[in-house]
């Protein structure tokens, strides 16, 4: 080791990469793709349940974090997987020679009342047939064996039919996505090339079944898309008459203001409850082209491909729920603007208030600058009206007393000595309030 101290999550990290290996598959083969919309709950309620069929066929409990499970069980093979919003059971089976199309499904093998027991809600139910494509034979005898086309379009609906060779020409792949009479979709996979690999076989078939899951759970957005559209339909004409309304006087602002919070709130909750299934849509649909980028396919026998069967039908309903989104963030977005423009209407008019109200308050205070210079002038008179009537009673007592004191040239020229002092007085007095 390099260290003594590795990360706690090493070795889980190191082994994501082969978390969910591909299945080793032999054609002819019968195979069942099942797959539940679940949440946590119904995670812990299907482990529970997984667990009473491995206890049954005296099977080991797997460890609580595993999130895949592949078992030999009699008649078959079974595959579990949990997926963030789902679990998957894939059940495969060795097809007898000689064996129909129609013949015994592979989930025919699981006991019945088990199955129908399964937690969580039935989303995606797909039957896959591989056979080869031809037979081997002797070179001398001569073939009675239904070309692969025939046996696609019996089985499947041939208005419908998709097909195209994948995997470099070494496999032909049908499908109709459709739903048949048993409530199970169909794909019939046609084997070209006997040297195939099981290992290479069982990846491509694995992606044929992740096409279909996928392309489900894609789709899951689009009621939702279609809910959220129509409520947008309304919101957005409610913030186009609270635009217009805010044109008018200023008198409802506060009205308009409160309106277009309520607004605002409900256009949250709505990207709230309905974001994350918009973004796990596109994840979805983003893991479908993947897919199909992957299978490498080629046109063949003048069918529609997976691809443009994809790009026709798939891409437009997962567009729909792109386009809720981006209406829901683009409408979140112009109430968040109408409300900031009217809460700048509302500050620039209280600015204005206050500036009228200062404006008030400064010309009161002139005046009241102008009255208290008035009465400062009231009170300089005042205080030398009686400062002078106190000099003349004190001059004439002084006089009266025999003293030769002058008694009005005294008390005249106190006046302006008692009217300087009282007035320098005042004025240090406000200086030392103001200051």
């Amino acid at each position: 080791m390099p260290t003594r101290h590795p990360h706690p999550l090493r070795s889980a990290l190191h082994n994501e990469v082969h978390a969910r290996p591909y299945e080793r598959m032999q054609a002819p083969l019968s195979i069942s793709h099942l797959a539940f919309v679940c949440g946590a709950e119904g995670q812990a309620a299907d482990r529970a349940h997984l667990e009473v069929l491995l206890r049954d066929h005296h099977l080991p409990i797997p460890a609580p974090e595993t999130s895949h499970l592949s078992v030999d069980l009699p008649g078959c093979r079974l595959r579990w997987e949990r997926h963030t919003e789902f679990i998957s059971y894939t059940i495969s089976r060795a097809v007898r020679a000689g064996e129909d199309l129609d013949d015994r499904p592979a989930y025919a093998a699981l006991p019945a009342d088990w199955l129908a027991a399964v937690p969580g809600e039935l989303l995606v139910a797909t039957n896959l047939q591989v056979r080869m494509s031809q037979e081997p034979r002797e070179p001398q005898e001569p073939s009675h064996e239904e070309p692969l086309r025939q046996r696609a379009e019996r089985w499947l609906d041939a208005d419908s039919l998709v097909g195209a060779g994948i995997a470099d020409g070494d496999l032909q792949v049908y499908s109709d996505f459709r739903l048949h009479p048993d409530g199970y979709g169909r794909w019939l996979v046609g084997v070209n090339n006997p040297a195939m690999t099981p290992r290479r076989l069982g990846r491509y078939l694995q992606r044929l079944l992740e096409i279909d899951t996928y392309r489900m759970m894609a789709l899951l957005g689009l009621p939702v898309a279609r809910e959220v559209a129509r409520r947008l339909d309304e919101l957005e004409r409610q913030l186009a008459n609270l635009a217009d309304a805010g044109q008018g006087s200023s008198s409802e602002e506060a009205a308009l203001l409160d309106a277009l919070t309520r607004l605002a709130r409900e256009v949250e909750a709505l990207y709230a409850r309905h974001h994350g299934r918009f973004s796990a849509s596109s994840a979805y649909f983003d893991l479908v082209e993947q897919r199909i980028v992957e299978l490498r396919e080629q046109r063949s026998e003048s069918l529609q491909t997976v691809r443009e069967f994809v790009d026709r039908r798939l891409k437009p309903a997962v567009n729909t729920t792109v386009w809720a989104s981006r209406r829901l963030g683009a409408l979140s977005e112009r109430v968040s603007r109408a409300s900031e423009l009217l809460r700048t209407r509302v500050e620039i008019e209280q600015e204005e208030q206050a500036r009228q109200l200062l404006s008030a308050m400064n010309a009161r205070q002139g005046l009241q600058l102008r009255l208290q210079a008035a009465v400062e002038g009231l009170s300089v008179a005042a205080i030398t009206y009686y400062g002078t009537g106190l000099v003349g009673y004190l001059v004439k007592g002084i006089h009266a007393l025999g003293l030769p004191i002058p008694v009005e040239p005294v008390v005249a020229l106190a006046v302006p000595l008692i009217a300087v002092s009282a007035w320098l007085g005042l004025r240090r007095l406000r200086r030392r309030i103001e200051g």
